[in-house]
């Protein structure tokens, strides 16, 4: 897809991150934006934000608050988008998400529900909502389409690694990177794409995430607090600029990139995706054999480092007035206390 100009864009998280990046990045291109987020407030911003960076009008932004994981209220907001710009969305970019962080073994049912049903089952969602519509209205015939089309995800490096310490986030990126690219192999029969955006932190404000989840699903097993939450703002302070971010998967949509890691130089950051793969193909490897093999990729990649990558902090780190950040809820007594879970190793 290449051409943006007047077309539709439908995008979830729109109200604050990368999403709210996306939306203005999409709209000063020329797009009609919905953008959707569960917080009224924080949408009534983002379209003045919108208006403001794009210099378009008010009224090509439609700002929609639900929640992703209704499926009828996902599916009325469809409509709602529709009948507000004429069609459904040319590019429709499934970018809401949360985390939270805990060892993999204290996860409960309502970890899983949460984390899973706004990371997964909300890409899910658009996607059973949208493309059938989307190939109705802009498909063709042998790869040729009637008007350009695409969806896109925004995931996380964390869908190509293990983590013991975000189980089910990287689980739920995981098949979200899958799903794209089934996706991409599908609708390429009528002429449109898919691509999966995986960066590895982001200025955002998923730190905050646990201050949204619902009621019903708040029985976590991981030791969560206003300290553990301010550790991660300050973490995710650090991050890649959402503008920045969404100027990358601009980029990739246009060039047919269906994996688009948040490098401006896309070649720099082959290496680093193939020694991530490869902690896939080492689980057929013996103990002894897994580690002395991760030791010397570890170098490699180290080495490798894209000169445009911006280094990480350490999120597993306890600061000074952090609270047991990324531990088991106290009342745990199976969870090894000493165990200092993992993001990705």
């Amino acid at each position: 897809m290449k051409d943006f100009k007047g077309k539709i864009a439908f995008i979830t998280g729109g109200a604050s991150g990368a999403g709210l990046g996306q939306a203005k990045l999409f709209a000063k291109a020329g797009m009609k934006v919905a953008i959707t987020d569960i917080r009224q407030d924080a949408l009534d911003s983002a379209v003045g934000e919108i208006v403001k960076y794009a210099g378009c009008k008010a009224d090509d932004v439609l700002p929609i608050c639900f929640d992703l994981t209704d499926r009828k209220a996902y599916k009325d907001a469809a409509d709602a988008a529709e009948k507000k710009f004429g069609g459904p969305p040319h590019l429709l970019i499934q970018t809401a998400g949360v985390n939270s962080f805990g060892p993999v073994e204290a996860s409960t049912f309502s970890d899983y529900d949460w984390v899973m049903g706004v990371c997964l089952d909300h890409v899910v969602n658009g996607l059973v909502i949208f493309v059938p519509r989307m190939i109705k209205a802009y498909g063709g015939k042998d790869g040729v389409a009637r008007e350009e089309f695409h969806v896109a995800t925004t995931s996380s490096m964390g869908g190509f690694i293990q983590g013991s310490g975000c189980g089910p986030y990287c689980a739920a990126k995981a098949a979200v990177n899958n799903l794209m690219f089934s996706y991409n192999e599908a609708l390429a029969t009528y002429g449109g794409g898919a691509t999966t955006i995986c960066p590895g932190n982001i200025n955002s404000n998923i730190g905050d995430a646990e201050k949204y989840r619902p009621e019903h699903l708040r029985d976590t097993g991981y030791h969560v607090t206003e300290g553990t939450m301010a550790h991660l703002r300050s973490v995710h302070s650090g991050g890649i600029d959402p503008i920045e971010l969404a100027e990358i998967l601009k980029e990739g949509i246009e060039n047919g990139r269906v994996i688009v890691l948040p490098f401006k130089d896309p070649a720099s950051w082959i290496p680093m995706l193939e020694g991530m793969m490869g902690n896939v193909v080492d689980y057929a490897l013996t103990d002894g054999e897994r580690k002395a093999k991760a030791a010397a990729r570890a170098a490699e990649m180290a080495k490798n480092r894209p000169s445009d990558a911006k280094p990480g902090r350490e999120a597993w780190a306890v600061p000074e007035g952090a609270e047991a950040f990324g531990q088991a809820r106290k009342d745990l007594d199976y969870v090894d206390p000493g165990r200092n879970p993992k993001f990705g190793s």
